[in-house]
């Protein structure tokens, strides 16, 4: 019998400890969700400026503008906080 009470007290133990956390406020969720946004745009632009600096044309007009699709995405980096390693 003392097995089955001890089962119970196992079980009412994980119940209070579960109920015991505190669920996160809601600006730390939104702060929590806007970093995990900010982490994931950064991933893009990174992406994207490895691609741009990848392709290789002879045509100056396509040059031109990866050059300027380059420079777009090198600031919004940096506007990130993020800064230009070469």
């Amino acid at each position: 019998m003392s097995k089955g009470w001890e089962s119970k007290s196992v079980e009412e133990q994980q119940a209070e400890a579960s109920a015991a956390k505190p669920a996160a406020p809601a600006a730390d969720q939104a702060s929590i969700q806007a970093e995990a946004d900010r982490k994931r745009r950064i991933q893009a632009l990174e992406m994207q400026r490895e691609r741009v600096l990848s392709e290789r044309t002879s045509s100056p007009h396509r040059r031109s503008a990866l050059e300027l699709a380059l420079a777009d995405i090198e600031r919004e980096l940096q506007q990130l906080g993020i800064l230009i390693k070469l």
